[in-house]
């Protein structure tokens, strides 16, 4: 069952990759009437179930192609189509572009093309892409990871939660992030690294993208190896001073 009230449920957070109480990134946002699963990493699909069917999905938004957020298609792939779930029809995918072959290609073990857009009905993301999915409205935003890669920014009529997927800090996060009340953000870094570009954020940048969106609670997500959730808030608030959570795998929260 849905409700009008805008939720996130974290179906895990880990990275590189799952341990064992926490898999790898998956969300359920909820509202409006709708349901959406962002990110797909190893282990959400099963989370997954503790909430919705693959068949109950509205929608699935995937941020970008690494398999810590992505992974987890390839099974629901076989769930939609040879298993015991009936979809009425294939589940609307937003994703970067080439995520239907990149699928295709794992998934494809004869000469004939392995049926993706049967299960999934894909739309590859672009920058400022839009989509409505019942009363929620998804915006995503291209951000700064290596790869294409891509924040989303989840609007009801009165509520907005912004996710930054896998990025370093940069104007295009903190711009879509602008004035959100509830930013899902990550702090997968240590440090900044010395040489080379930037491709996550650390626990300061964190606070800092907060602080500069104006944002109203941070939930510090995508925790590196080398830092505990505790660390990673505690270092998030000496740039932010609003409320900040840590993103507890199997947690809902409720964007007020």
């Amino acid at each position: 069952m849905t409700s009008d009230l805008l939720r996130l449920t974290v179906l895990g957070c880990a990275t590189p990759y799952a341990s064992v109480d926490n898999p790898c990134s998956g969300y359920l946002v909820s509202g409006g009437g709708a349901r959406v699963w962002v990110d797909a990493g190893s282990g959400t699909l099963a989370q997954l179930q503790r909430h919705a069917r693959l068949d109950e999905l509205d929608a699935i938004w995937i941020s970008h192609l690494h398999a810590d957020h992505s992974a987890d298609l390839l099974t629901a792939y076989y769930g939609a189509l040879y298993a015991d779930i009936q979809l009425a029809a294939p589940i609307p995918l937003y994703g970067p572009p080439g995520i239907a072959d990149r699928l295709a290609h794992f998934l494809t073990n004869t000469a004939a093309r392995s049926p993706i857009e049967s299960a999934f009905a894909v739309e590859e993301l672009h920058d400022g892409h839009q989509a409505r999915i019942g009363a929620l409205t998804l915006t995503s935003q291209a951000v700064q990871h290596g790869i294409p890669a891509f924040a989303l920014r989840t609007e009801t009529a009165d509520r907005s939660l912004v996710y930054s997927g896998d990025t370093a800090p940069c104007p295009a996060l903190t711009s879509l992030a602008e004035g959100c009340d509830v930013l899902l953000c990550e702090a997968e870094s240590t440090q900044a690294p010395s040489a080379g570009g930037q491709v996550h954020h650390t626990p300061e940048d964190t606070g800092d993208t907060a602080r500069s969106a104006g944002v109203g609670r941070l939930i510090v997500t995508h925790v590196g190896r080398f830092l505990t959730p505790q660390q990673a808030v505690s270092r998030a608030a000496t740039r932010f001073d609003g409320p900040i959570d840590y993103a507890t795998p199997g947690a809902t929260f409720s964007v007020r």
